[in-house]
């Protein structure tokens, strides 16, 4: 039988899941029970077609389900079965991998049959739910639309709400916003007939309605699979999409029958210890019970970390009016203003030539430059969305993989209000996703390390956002073990990358992490550790026209800054002359500009020209030479100079002369750029008020190349 790569990888991420829960399962303890139980339910769906390996983890599934459905904790002949099962899987799919023969599975120990005593009912057949997703877009487009952009927003509440809900597992609000999004998402599911995501809804509504009435206590177990059925309903919701957007109905079913078993398990429980406490017979440990949480009895540490909860319990009533718009008509919008903006300077400066023989000319194209500055500010405002969701999202994985890590940590945000554009927003979304994995598989680290190094065994990852002048800041700050620049210094010059006599600084070495294929990690994981991930960070962010600063204390944690521009539509420039051509410098990047004196620039040995700027040495760069075009300042006294500052360095340019400081709109080069591909250092045009074309100029880029 041939299997894809990808089913076997898939296969293969839940064995690891799997594996970590067994491992950390003890005999006559619920604790990983309920987990272990879902998991195996979703591999033995991803294991339908491989008889192989459906048939071991289906009949521990079984001897699961046993436990389950006589509200029993582990014993020690099914936790050994869990992991024999989980010691044998990684085996088998490197053999499914090869294509090689499987190694048999024995059980080790007989099925049994549940006791006579207590029979249960037949429970229903989940995997009936397994179905493809039935849309009428025909008679329901308007509605499905209404209903995805609903469910999207009752979506993020939910992540929201639990993510706070393990922290406080008391807290009645976040509870209530759950329960109320979980309600309104089966009931228009059902409406418009989406069956499986109706029926995992409603099993979801029927447990946190238990926990509601105070009849079960949220632990981290049932917020998992809370959390998975929300990302189920999630992939069913962005199907609704997929067909409204291109016409056609699903093609794929999302499997919710495991999810759908495993929470009507944790209902079950709570009725079994039910009819127990009423029979007065002992009660048995089931899967639901707490164990040590967020609540009265957690570290203080994880109570005064400051995680904010945001908004959970916040009703619609209270919420501003919103009108939902497509993104299309909003970049139409903006690319509209653009040309206004372009007009507008047009106008400009046809009025500076016709002042004399027109006089009320001025005053009305000055007034329209104060119309067409606030329409750009409005439509510019239109893009922008807080980056609330996106660290949202980071919250979300820092949980699951601190889990998976075997760490404990607090991860917090500040700034979520924060706004930026809305493409920046998304760009930004993968790099961040690369950092906090980082920071929490080799930043932070064991408890027991952290005991060692006399830090408090719970660590903490901080994200978040402020505006600093005219850019937007990020930070991702952890205290975990730092980076060590002398074993970075040591691995680069194994790999050529460092003189072996030269000793950067250490701001230097912290960039080399950024190099492609570089990594300090003392083995590979499945998160990190090839030497990929940094460098994209570094690439996405400097397509974004932004930078990176590392900042860290070995043994204290690390810091990186990202600065970003607001808007990637409409930049201050300083236009600049060189020669006939003309450039425009980003404001942000210039320091200052002025006329040198013959006696400020100097040669030295090894580093080229300086400009001496009162005992300061700044290297000088011609840029007629660096884009090989005739100058009419051949030596820098004769033109100006203007000091440009990035990534923390700062170079002096020699131009002609400045020509005026105006906001332009950037303009993709699209395949104009492949001329320029040798020529570092041009991020994109923009059309002058003259009507000619200004190349922008990326200082970052001109320093690297330098």
């Amino acid at each position: 039988m041939l299997i894809s790569a990808d089913q076997i990888t898939k296969i293969e991420e839940v064995a690891n899941r799997l594996s970590g829960e067994a491992m950390l399962a003890v005999p006559g303890s619920d604790e990983g029970l309920i987990p272990a139980y879902s998991l195996l339910g979703e591999l033995a769906e991803l294991c339908a077609a491989i008889a192989v390996v459906r048939t071991p983890v289906a009949a521990v599934h079984a001897a699961l389900d046993r436990r389950l459905e006589a509200a029993q904790p582990f014993d020690a002949e099914t936790l050994g079965e869990l992991l024999r099962l989980s010691t044998w899987l990684p085996g088998a799919l490197d053999c499914l991998r090869a294509a090689e023969p499987v190694p048999a599975w024995t059980s080790a120990v007989a099925p049994k049959a549940p006791a006579a005593a207590a029979p249960s009912p037949p429970p229903a057949e989940p995997a009936a739910s397994d179905v493809l997703l039935t849309l009428d877009l025909g008679a329901n487009r308007e509605l499905l639309g209404d209903f995805y952009g609903e469910a999207v927003e009752h979506l993020h509440q939910i992540e929201a709400a639990l993510l706070a809900l393990e922290l406080s597992p008391e807290d009645p609000e976040a509870l209530s916003a759950i329960f109320r999004s979980f309600h309104t998402i089966k009931g228009n599911a059902g409406f418009l007939g989406l069956a499986p995501m109706h029926a995992l809804a409603h099993e979801v509504e029927t447990l946190l309605d238990l926990a509601r009435n105070q009849k079960i206590r949220i632990d981290s177990a049932i917020i998992t699979e809370i959390l998975r059925s929300r990302d189920a309903i999630q992939a069913l919701n962005q199907q609704v999409a997929d067909a409204l957007e291109h016409g056609r109905r699903p093609e794929r079913i999302v499997p919710v029958g495991h999810l759908i078993a495993t929470v009507r398990k944790l209902v079950q429980g709570v009725a079994a210890r039910g009819a127990a406490a009423a029979s007065g017979a002992p009660r048995a440990p089931g899967p639901v019970p707490l164990a040590a949480g967020a609540g009265e009895g957690a570290p203080p540490a994880l109570r005064e970390a400051g995680v904010p909860g945001g908004d959970l319990g916040e009703s619609k009533a209270h919420a501003n009016p919103t009108v939902r718009v497509s993104t299309e008509k909003l970049d139409v919008l903006m690319d509209v203003v653009g040309e206004l903006v372009i007009v507008q300077s047009q106008l400009l400066e046809t009025a500076r030539r016709s002042a004399a023989l027109v006089p009320s000319l001025a005053g009305n194209v000055g007034q329209l430059s104060r119309i067409t500055k606030e329409l750009q500010h409005t439509a510019m405002s239109l893009r922008m969305i807080p980056i609330r969701q996106t660290f949202q999202k980071m919250e979300r994985l820092a949980r699951d993989l601190a889990h998976a890590c075997g760490k404990k940590a607090v991860f917090s945000t500040q700034g979520g209000e924060t706004e930026l554009d809305r493409t920046m927003v998304e760009e930004i979304a993968d790099p961040l996703v690369h950092m906090v994995r980082n920071a929490l598989d080799h930043g932070l680290e064991t408890p027991a390390d952290r005991a060692a190094a006399g830090k408090p065994e719970l660590g903490t990852v901080v994200l978040r956002a402020y505006h600093e002048g005219s850019q937007i800041v990020i930070e991702l700050e952890d205290d975990g073990r730092g980076l060590d620049p002398e074993k970075i210094l040591a691995k680069a010059r194994r790999q050529g990358l460092v003189p072996p006599d030269a000793r950067p600084a250490d701001e230097d070495i912290f960039n080399l992490i950024f190099v492609p294929g570089f990594s300090t990690a003392e083995k590979i994981t499945g998160l990190s550790g090839r030497g990929v991930g940094m460098d994209v960070v570094k690439r996405n962010v400097e397509r974004l026209r932004g930078r990176i600063d590392t900042i860290s204390v070995p043994g204290r944690g690390t810091t990186f800054k990202i600065k970003l521009p607001l808007t990637m539509a409409i930049i201050d420039g300083l236009v600049v002359r060189v020669g006939d051509d003309r450039f425009i410098l980003p404001s942000t990047s210039v320091q200052r500009a002025l006329r040198p004196t013959r006696e400020n620039i100097v040669t030295v040995q090894g580093c080229g020209e300086v400009l001496d700027l009162r005992g300061r040495m700044i290297p000088l760069h011609r840029l007629h030479r660096r884009f090989g075009i005739p100058a009419r300042a051949n030596e820098p006294w004769e033109g100006i100079v203007v000091i440009v500052e990035a990534g923390g360095k700062v170079c002096a340019l020699l131009v002609d002369e400045m020509i005026s400081k105006q906001e332009v709109v950037i303009k993709n080069l699209g395949a104009y750029m492949q001329g320029f591909s040798s020529t570092a250092g041009i991020s994109g045009g923009a059309i002058l008020g003259d009507g000619n074309i200004a190349l922008i100029l990326d200082p970052a880029a001109l320093l690297q190349a330098a």
